[in-house]
């Protein structure tokens, strides 16, 4: 079986070891597991502290082909995609750019098995925009990663990013959400990681999209499209009270109308959530996902197939609706050369 897998996470070092060689903050160094710590401040708590698993593509994707399926992966930030806003406007966008060309360059290397999405600096729009043209056009790549904050302001609603939004309609780009633990891991902080990693990462995703509704830019941008990671956060389960509570932003529709208009994928460890949000989003809006190397890939897809779907809504899952939406390309079967034909001998 073809399975897309939407939610995939790897890291360049060489991005890394760049911010490694910067003399003061924000600033990376390796860690003890064979990977980066990176810290925005002096005394600062990380913002990321990966594993060198993050950075091993080959072995990544080794690990999926023993699944016994073909896999091909779409690679997101995830939590990184907050620090390329914490650098000044010219150094965030050669930072994005060296991110965005190391992704391209493995679409290269494995064409039509691997595909990028690209960094965005939000600190200057008009970088934003730069970087965006830069990656979709020139790149091809199949998306751009949307932090959830932008240094400690968690306003990506802010009228100053307006023209991003009309670009990426007009682009056609997906914008992938994915928590960016930049400042609610902060206000949840303790018992191991435990309370923001259960409930603090599905806050940060939610209230960004959440925001892109309440602000009126779902509204004024209908062709734009969103993909919230994680089963859509929080959004789908609490859609009706949203819909009770947000009278005051004076929406033409309901909040809800514009939550269904964006896109998620299956990463929950919990099959009835998997099954909820397909039910929610509809299975035309759901892409098959792993977040690996964060989840196990072999758990997830035995907690999808236990949801029970016909098979023709699990090809849409699985592979049908990340072609369609992100408009990936079929993969090209690989030319069979004819046998030699051997010479008798004189």
């Amino acid at each position: 079986m073809r399975i897309v897998d939407s939610h995939f996470h790897w890291r360049p070092r060489s991005v890394l070891e760049r911010i490694c060689k910067r003399k003061d903050f924000p600033i990376a160094a390796p860690n003890s597991k064979g990977g980066y710590l990176y810290r925005r401040k002096e005394g600062g708590r990380p913002i990321s502290n990966a594993g060198g698993e993050w950075f091993d593509l080959d072995a990544l994707l080794a690990h999926l082909d023993s699944l016994g399926h073909d896999f091909e992966v779409v690679c997101s930030i995830g939590p990184f995609s907050v620090a390329f806003s914490d650098f000044e406007a010219e150094e965030g966008r050669d930072i994005a750019m060296m991110w965005n060309e190391e992704m391209a360059a493995m679409q290269r290397k494995h064409r039509g098995r691997f595909h990028g999405t690209g960094a965005l600096p939000l600190v200057d729009t008009k970088v934003a925009i730069e970087v965006m043209e830069h990656a979709v056009q020139e790149l091809g790549l199949c998306g751009m990663n949307l932090p959830g904050s932008i240094r400690t302001d968690t306003r990506i609603d802010a009228e100053r990013l307006e023209p991003l939004y009309d670009r990426a309609e007009e682009l056609g780009v997906t914008l992938f959400m994915h928590p960016t633990d930049g400042i609610y891991e902060e206000m949840l902080e303790g018992y191991g990681g435990a309370l923001y990693l259960s409930l603090g990462r599905v806050i940060d995703v939610s209230a960004a999209a959440y925001r892109l509704v309440l602000s009126g830019i779902m509204e004024r941008h209908p062709k734009l499209k969103i993909f919230v990671s994680h089963t859509g956060g929080a959004l789908p389960y609490q859609s009706g009270r949203m819909d009770k509570n947000s009278k005051a932003a004076k929406l033409p529709r309901d909040p809800s109308v514009y939550l269904k208009r964006m896109v998620t994928d299956t990463v929950s460890p919990h099959a009835a959530g998997m099954k909820f949000a397909i039910d929610y989003y509809g299975v035309d809006n759901i892409m098959y996902g792993t977040d690996y190397p964060c989840w196990d890939p072999a758990t997830c897809l035995k907690l999808f197939t236990a949801i029970g779907l016909s098979a023709a809504d699990q090809e849409k899952i699985f592979s049908k609706n990340a072609r369609r939406i992100l408009g990936l390309k079929d993969p090209v079967a690989a030319k069979v050369q004819p046998a030699a034909r051997e010479t008798a001998p004189a």
